[in-house]
């Protein structure tokens, strides 16, 4: 966030490439979405209004018609909120309206493209239009060398993995990578790519901040104590089979009890939440650094998110028919290691496991800056637990009634609900309770509680 020192030094130089300053009267929402448009389309920059206790549009009013500018832009604007700059809050400075650097998409207003140039935001040219889109078209970015890499920061034993899968014929590793998309040949020396970074990196995450993937699982049916948690690194390839690992763990199951025994069923079709997780992968916008793709395992869905919007073409409206890749590279190399099919990206099979196993379709939803499936599960609650017949059976029973009342239960609480009965008896029943896949602990000593499996 700018301070007053640095508004002064921005009004001291006037408009200019990346600035823009509008009186409170001139900065009429339209006005403010050309100036943002045109920053956009260049290197960003800021927008300034400077304020005073002589204007007639109060600071707030100024705000809100920032905020309209911005939703007024095509695509939607990903930026720091407007702000207020000045050591006085009833009485700022200026009004300050930031557009990022290196912004992913081409911007418009109504229909026009503008960029900043000399200090004015003038119509973009078809030419100079055609030039922007393809600098920042979906399919650049993974194919770029980020500044100082090198051959070294591959793994080359992960690299000779991949490769003894392919019939290659005379070709070499290196080969092989350039033909991919991921290394490129400058002069004599060959530079990895964000693609080959992010797929056979030593450390993908020091080129790509975020392509991690962040896995939860959530006791019941909304976001609360975390029963697991892992943030999951390294490089896709690791991601995909390491969030596998974690799903078969964690994977919500349908419970069936008979004379007290308790038997489990996978809640989804096997291969729909690998497919959920793939696509993830396959398809986020890895230029949105700040986030990572999340997965969240809840007792009656799993949430898959990852950022970036739909890619080129495609709407929620076609997603089932239309096929885009945003990350070209990196789809080809997942599809040669087996986890996708190159013409399927598992949308469609998705849709037809589920329905195929008589649960809800996927919902899929996009959001500002990502997109996001979840996938459904009917609820599953165990058949009519027999009637007690013993006293062990009966405080059993006074415990899952109690859970499904309260969502969790102390030790405390089991001794509120069987007073007479001996503080070890009910510590052995929770015992009992957990070795039979009944509950789950969650916590230590005197933070522990219990809740339904």
């Amino acid at each position: 966030m700018l301070t007053s020192a640095d508004l002064k030094k921005l009004l001291a130089a006037g408009p200019g490439a990346r600035i823009e300053v509008l009186s409170p009267n001139a900065a009429a929402p339209e006005r403010m979405a050309r100036a943002l448009v045109a920053l956009a389309n260049a290197r960003g920059g800021v927008v300034v209004v400077p304020l005073s206790a002589k204007d007639r549009v109060s600071p707030d009013e100024v705000r809100d018609r920032a905020l309209q500018a911005m939703l007024m832009v095509e695509p939607r604007l990903i930026a720091p909120l407007p702000y207020f700059v000045g050591d006085d809050a009833g009485a700022p400075e200026a009004l300050i309206v930031e557009v990022p650097e290196g912004l992913p998409n081409v911007y418009s207003l109504d229909g026009r493209y503008l960029i900043r140039e000399d200090g004015r935001n003038v119509v973009l040219g078809a030419r100079a239009l055609r030039e922007l889109m393809l600098v920042r078209g979906e399919g650049t970015w993974e194919s770029t060398v980020p500044s100082g890499a090198s051959r070294d920061d591959l793994d080359w034993s992960k690299v000779e993995a991949y490769v003894q899968q392919m019939v290659i014929g005379d070709e070499t590793a290196e080969d092989v990578l350039l033909r991919r998309g991921c290394v490129v040949k400058r002069g004599a020396q060959i530079k990895p790519t964000y693609a080959g970074l992010l797929l056979f990196g030593r450390q993908p995450q020091r080129w790509v901040r975020g392509a991690e993937i962040l896995c939860a699982r959530f006791g019941g049916t909304e976001m609360g104590d975390v029963f697991a948690r892992q943030t999951i690194g390294g490089t896709l390839p690791e991601q995909i089979r390491r969030a596998e690992a974690f799903l078969d763990e964690n994977m919500p199951r349908r419970a069936r009890l008979r004379a007290w025994q308790r038997s489990d069923e996978p809640l989804y079709p096997p291969g729909v939440l690998r497919e959920a997780v793939v696509n993830a992968v396959a398809h986020r916008d890895y230029r949105l650094v700040g986030n990572q793709i999340h997965v969240l395992v809840f007792a009656d869905r799993v949430e898959v998110r990852s950022p970036g919007r739909l890619p080129g073409h495609i709407t929620l409206k076609n997603l089932l028919r239309e096929r885009y890749s945003r990350n070209e590279a990196i789809v080809q190399v997942l599809a040669d290691l087996g986890f996708i099919e190159r013409l399927g990206y598992g949308i469609d099979r998705m849709v037809r496991a589920m329905k195929e196993a008589d649960q809800p379709p996927p919902a899929f939803e996009e959001t500002d800056a990502g997109f996001a499936v979840t996938l459904y599960a009917k609820s599953a609650e165990p058949e009519t637990l027999p009637v007690p017949q013993t006293a062990q059976q009966q405080r059993w029973q006074k415990m899952l009634d109690y859970l499904k009342a309260n969502g969790r239960i102390t030790n405390r609480d089991y001794q509120a609900l069987c007073p007479d009965v001996n503080p070890e008896t009910l510590r052995r029943d929770f015992v009992d309770m957990v070795e039979r896949g009944l509950i789950l602990r969650v916590g230590d000593k005197r933070g522990t509680y219990y809740i339904l499996k």
